[in-house]
């Protein structure tokens, strides 16, 4: 099942055809594409049934955030090994959690105002609660998840920088620096492991795979749930592997004009172009 956000509303995803959830329900469920994920067995058994006759074509470019307001977004720092040794920091069995802040989230396609000259591409898996999870194992984590998404964690370098400890959570949340999209795909949909690419004006920058993860996303589900209540609809950035732009020698940004493509294989592609700030 792949779910979308097409104009605002909740779609089902089809090929090249969406089905309006809340008019081919009969309003059973709403349009907010928030809504299901509170109701996710119900709507997950619906869903497996639904009409295709009503299905339309639709444009990607029409598509939205899946997850426009989630209550709480976490993010996972340093969890792929190269990653960690290109930026010279030290990763270990722990976590770094950080959250961005959820105005910086957008949809799979559109502009991205550059902040300033500094900033990063990190292609990262997203993972959608679909039950609320406290003290969640390893183990069972899985079954807490509705599905996984495309991300991208954008970030300015400076900003994150610039403070002592770092400001993760400011460098990495401005308008449009959290890319999600093009939707939200059920486990059974998908393989793993799964490949994880960037390009940067048609350039191959990151190609990696979630086999590589210090911590899988069962074990990240595991620590963050001992600390926090995870909330249907909550969504987890796990991390991004190798070649981001602050590795390189000389470290390499986004400039006006970049056009930045995002992909994981079985879930989809996002691509946006980088613009000066009016």
């Amino acid at each position: 099942m792949r779910i979308g956000n097409l104009r605002g509303r909740a779609h089902l995803l089809r090929d090249r055809a969406a089905i309006d959830i809340a008019k081919a329900s009969g309003g059973r469920f709403g349009p907010e594409p928030a809504d299901l994920f509170a109701r996710w067995p119900e709507f997950a058994a619906w869903a497996a049934t639904a009409r295709t006759d009503v299905a339309e074509p639709y444009r990607p470019e029409d598509l939205g955030a899946p997850v426009p307001r989630p209550r709480q977004v976490f993010a996972v720092g340093l969890n792929y090994a190269e990653h960690a040794a290109e930026t010279g920091l030290r990763a270990g069995g722990v976590p770094s959690v950080f959250t961005k802040f959820a105005d910086s989230l957008t949809g799979p396609h559109g502009r991205i105002v550059l902040s300033g000259p500094s900033v990063d591409w990190e292609v990262e898996l997203v993972v959608v609660m679909a039950r609320e999870a406290r003290n969640v194992a390893e183990a069972d984590a899985w079954n807490y998840v509705a599905g996984l998404t495309v991300g991208q964690d954008f970030s300015d370098r400076d900003v994150q920088m610039s403070g002592a400890p770092p400001q993760f959570s400011l460098g990495k949340s401005f308008p449009g620096f959290g890319p999600l999209g093009p939707a939200v795909v059920t486990l059974d949909e998908l393989t793993t492991p799964l490949r994880l690419r960037c390009w940067v004006n048609d350039e191959l920058v990151q190609d990696g795979h979630t086999g590589q993860m210090i911590l899988p996303v069962g074990a990240l589900i595991e620590r963050i749930s001992a600390v926090c209540t995870l909330h249907p609809g909550d969504l987890i950035f796990t991390g991004t592997p190798a070649g981001v732009g602050i590795g390189r020698t000389p470290p390499r940004y986004l400039t006006p004009g970049d056009v930045v493509r995002t992909r994981i294989d079985g879930i989809g592609e996002m691509r946006h172009v980088f613009v000066e700030e009016a």
